[in-house]
């Protein structure tokens, strides 16, 4: 079978399915998958607390695959704790990652014009919010992700995660009422506790009535982690609220933080009818 071959950034990957080719950019890992066709709609994978290029791993192998065989370009981006990127999630300039996508838009296979993002955890926080900053972003798949920022994970916990044009975007702050939580590691009872400054919560709220295309957000009902089917919820009645003209829907998992990730059948059902290739 002919490989295909692609150079770009001195580095190159190929096999019978796609080429993998790293990336030139700034303060991320990107690594961007291509299949055979002319003008691919690309899908982004942005991954979560975990840090690294998780969507880059031979763990995701097997799905950033099911994408290249039902037509799209796939574009791994770590945007910490991967090389070139900051070490810690604290401070990530949004700008950061949609540059990098950009870049990946600039190759000839590439269709610019058809651009989604799939994020799980605080990579579906990040997802969110770079489509609601940025209108060439034309779909959102957000698996467990919060409806507000939260802080930067340093010790202190006094900065936020994202920041744009260099200004840290608004964040519900560690409480009182959260700190025994997190000393018993109860991450959840720590959010539940810090969500309760409404004022903040108001503050910090992702404007996802702002996406420019279709959103799905996958919960768990049972999330230990963070309350994250209510938190999608309220996300949902915010795009009733403002009458989003585009499709949405939320789909809560039976199970914990974890589970959503088991039925990606939903995301590409989601993306069939929504964001064909």
């Amino acid at each position: 079978m002919k490989r295909i071959s692609l150079i770009l950034a001195g580095f190159l990957y190929a096999s019978s399915l796609y080429a993998q080719i790293v990336l030139p950019t700034q303060n991320t890992e990107s690594k961007l998958y291509l299949g055979a066709g002319k003008k691919q709609a690309l899908v982004v994978g942005l991954g979560g607390s975990e840090g690294g290029n998780a969507w880059a791993s031979d763990h995701w192998k097997k799905t950033r695959d099911q994408f290249i065989q039902r037509g799209y370009a796939f574009l791994a981006i770590g945007y910490f704790a991967a090389p070139g990127a900051p070490d810690t999630l604290d401070q990530i300039a949004l700008e950061d990652i949609y540059n990098s996508i950009k870049i990946a838009t600039r190759h000839k296979q590439i269709d610019g014009t058809r651009i989604a993002i799939v994020g799980g955890s605080r990579g579906g926080d990040l997802a969110l919010l770079i489509a609601s900053y940025y209108s060439e972003i034309k779909c959102v798949v957000a698996i467990v992700p919060s409806h507000v920022t939260f802080p930067g994970h340093t010790m202190h916990f006094t900065t936020s995660c994202w920041t744009y044009n260099g200004k840290q975007l608004p964040f519900v702050p560690v409480n009182e009422k959260a700190v025994p939580a997190l000393l018993q590691r109860n991450l959840r009872g720590a959010f539940e506790a810090m969500l309760e400054d409404k004022v903040a919560e108001q503050s910090a709220c992702i404007d996802v009535q702002k996406i420019k295309g279709p959103i799905l957000l996958l919960s768990a009902t049972k999330d230990e982690i963070a309350p994250t089917t209510p938190m999608c919820d309220k996300m949902i009645d915010r795009l009733k609220n403002h009458d989003f003209k585009f499709p949405y829907e939320h789909i809560a998992i039976d199970g914990g933080h974890s589970e959503p990730l088991k039925h990606f059948d939903k995301i590409f059902g989601f993306l069939e009818k929504n964001f064909k290739p």
